[in-house]
């Protein structure tokens, strides 16, 4: 175990090892100006991923958009083909009627 031994040396001799901790300390330390210009490039780069990122989110939600449109579009068609094949064929409404709800239900609404 480390003791203190400061007790046992004369004053001037803990003055002066203090002063040289001191010194090794303002060595290793980075100057205000060094430091400023890492922060700011560190905000720099965080400020351009972060609007990277936001411009792909943008790109995202655009497609989604395209996507649910294209979705709702296919959908009335399938209702629009469904409702046709029913009129000429009057007697499969048995066969509908085992479908999956699903299938007549309107996307339109979901977000």
């Amino acid at each position: 175990m480390c003791t203190n031994n400061t007790e046992k040396l004369p004053s001037g001799l803990v003055h002066s090892f203090e002063r040289k901790q001191r010194s090794k300390r303002s060595k290793v330390q980075v100057p205000r100006r060094v430091r400023k210009k890492c922060e700011e490039k560190a905000e720099k780069d965080m400020e351009l991923k972060n609007l990277k990122l936001f411009l792909e989110n943008q790109s995202l939600i655009e497609e989604n958009e395209k996507l649910r449109k294209k979705a709702s579009v296919l959908h009335q068609e399938n209702l629009a083909l469904m409702s046709e094949f029913q009129n000429k064929f009057p007697d499969s409404d048995s066969f509908f009627d085992s479908l999956p709800l699903f299938f007549f239900t309107n996307t339109n609404n979901r977000r």
